[in-house]
């Protein structure tokens, strides 16, 4: 009988830390696939550990994410302790307020403190980057370090100081060897605390940031974008790490212990001077890395300067840094997840030369009056751009914009699995049953009423409320009939598997999909479709206007262009690239292709504010179904 129970609890905690460290062997694991897949092992290759370590940005990032910890960490706990202690003698009424207020980031939601702080640094007129980075980890580090030390601070007692003051101790003296020593415990608890906060911020760090400076965090988010297994090998790294600092913790104390028999003396003697020397090399190097900092990320103004804000994984760097040497400048280059954030981050005052967005939203950019317009004259490659893509109905006549990738959003499916017969439906073979739960829809508000819309027959730009509710009931039925999955981008990997039998994407995901797996073919319905254009713009704030435009023309070359495409894997608006891509990656699968010979294809444009508030509210009640 107690066998029996003995083996019970044993299955559960056994089970219990499968399903914690799973995961991470898994990716472990797969840091070491020589093909992208997230999920198919192909064999054994150090290929994303190479690429790693050749990734400058990637070691930029590691050098700011480690560096800013320690900074902080440092600085956070110095003022936590110090807080903790004057808590302890402040007035009751004072020290409540006090632990309410430094309790109130801690509970606010982080995207609440990022936006908060960002306008702060804004309304400071403060050029964000590394510092501001730095001041806001310290800002919400601090806080925890107080929470922890202060339990200790109560629990001590103060009596211990005074006597010690009383026997002959300089204050200092009384706060260093007998303050200090007793808080310990909570001391080094919010210093770890501190430093883990710090190394895996995201929220605060995305929005505080600018001028080209991520951390690992912000790194990772946009290598998400794509299919990209450096995350894997650059993961592997960190929890390699973070077991030998663990084993290092458990050993060395019992190493020491075990060589200090019969030095006790000589260890005592020496001890109070080994930590004024390691206090002292602590600051010293602090205050190294602070000034390295100050010079390696503010000292790039020496030269010209361009600040270029795109959507992640949408640019290869290796063409920034070809750019730079050829124009002897500095490309100031961050990334963004979506044209919203993009937005909300130009409404806040961050200021940018070059921006690439969306069709949509260039529209409403030219709107609100936050783009200069293009001069042609210095585009030396205009003759190049496909011409069609010259004449939007979000920038008539290009007077705003020069294009640089576009595509089309169409059905991947498996034609082992899926009926050519059946493909005549459009997108109605979105609800045929015979395919119910081997459906993946691509996670999008916009995308979705679009497939609706177009089912309907209407046009996926309607601003009639009637419209928008039928196609809101064709989605609802769509989720009742088919219990289809809404992913992201990780519908490239799933698909590349053969997870499922269809899945909504778009042409250039698509064309990647179809490389890596022979059975997949795309289409894009006859109802039509949206045919998407991103295109690079000048801001109004711009600084150096003759630069932009060689950044602009610089991207149209067509030798540029074919190792921007490669990497990348959507349409290039150069005619000869596009046509290239079109002859030989498409072979087979023409519809990845895209085109503008449909006339019942459209580009998204720009919503008025109430139509789209309608709109997120449908959209919320069909992923709350």
């Amino acid at each position: 009988m107690k066998r029996k129970l003995s083996i019970g609890p044993k299955l559960y905690i056994g089970l219990m830390f499968a399903f914690f460290y799973l995961p991470i062997l898994v990716t472990m694991f797969f840091s070491f696939n020589s093909s992208k897949s997230l999920t198919s092992f192909s064999g054994f290759s150090l290929r994303w550990y190479e690429k790693l370590v050749t990734d400058s940005n990637i070691l930029s990032a590691v050098y700011v994410s480690v560096s800013i910890a320690l900074i902080a960490t440092l600085i956070s706990t110095i003022l936590g302790t110090i807080t903790a202690i004057g808590l302890s003698k402040s007035k009751k009424v004072l020290r409540e307020w006090l632990l309410n207020v430094n309790n109130m980031p801690i509970m606010n939601p982080e995207i609440v403190t990022a936006i908060g702080l960002m306008i702060l640094f804004t309304s400071a007129r403060m050029e964000r980057g590394y510092i501001t980075m730095l001041l806001a980890h310290i800002a919400f580090c601090t806080p925890y370090v107080i929470v922890s030390v202060y339990p200790k601070v109560r629990a001590m007692d103060h009596n211990l100081a005074d006597a010690a003051m009383d026997l002959g101790a300089t204050p200092y003296q009384a706060l260093t060897k007998v303050i200090l020593p007793m808080l310990k415990p909570g001391i080094f608890a919010g210093m770890l605390l501190a430093f883990t906060m710090s190394i895996d911020d995201f929220v605060i760090s995305y929005f505080v940031t600018g001028n080209g400076v991520s951390n690992i965090s912000i790194v990772v988010y946009n290598m998400t974008k794509r299919t990209n297994p450096t995350i894997n090998a650059l993961s592997t790294i960190l929890i390699l790490v973070v077991v030998v600092v663990l084993v290092l913790v458990e050993l060395i104390p019992k190493i020491l212990k075990k060589r200090r028999s019969g030095q006790i003396v000589m260890e005592n003697a020496k001890s109070g001077v080994r930590k004024k020397v390691l206090l002292t090399g602590c600051v010293a190097a602090a205050v190294v890395v602070i000034i390295f900092c100050i010079n390696n990320f503010m000292g790039m103004n020496q030269k010209n300067v361009l600040r270029v804000y795109n959507s992640g994984e949408y640019i290869d760097t290796e063409l920034i840094e070809r750019f730079e040497k050829e124009n002897d400048c500095q490309v100031v280059y961050e990334t963004f997840d979506s044209n919203e954030t993009m937005y909300t981050k130009l409404q806040s005052g961050s200021e940018y030369d070059i921006l690439i967005p969306s069709d949509y939203m260039i529209e409403r950019l030219i709107k609100e009056k936050y783009l200069q317009k293009v001069d042609w004259t210095k585009i030396t490659n205009k003759s190049k751009i496909i011409p069609e893509l010259l004449n939007g109905n979000f920038d008539k006549g290009s007077q705003y914009t020069v294009p640089y990738y576009w595509g089309t959003v169409g059905i991947l499916y498996n034609k082992n699995k899926v009926a050519g017969e059946d493909l005549k439906q459009g997108w109605e073979i979105l609800r045929d049953k015979k395919y119910k739960g081997k459906l993946y829809m691509y996670d999008s508000e916009r995308d979705s009423f679009m497939i609706a819309l177009k089912a309907l027959g209407y046009s996926m730009n309607t601003h009639d409320k009637k419209q928008l509710k039928e196609a809101y009931q064709w989605l609802i039925e769509q989720q009742e009939t088919m219990n289809p999955v809404y992913v992201g981008d990780d519908v490239m990997d799933n698909m590349i598997s053969g997870n499922k039998d269809m899945a909504v994407v778009y042409s250039g995901d698509g064309a990647y999909i179809i490389s890596e797996n022979d059975d997949m073919g795309f289409f894009v319905p006859e109802q039509g479709s949206n045919v998407w254009t991103d295109a690079m713009v000048i801001t109004k704030h711009c600084e150096n206007i003759d630069l932009a435009h060689k950044f602009m023309d610089f991207f149209l070359q067509e030798d540029v262009a074919i190792q921007n495409t490669e990497y990348i894997g959507y349409d290039s608006a150069v005619k000869s690239v596009y046509e290239y891509y079109r002859d030989e990656e498409y072979e087979g699968n023409p519809g990845c292709a895209p085109d503008t010979s449909n006339p019942k294809n459209e580009e998204f444009r720009y919503q008025e504010q109430e139509i789209k508030e309608y709109c997120a509210s449908l959209w919320t009640k069909v992923k709350s179904n």
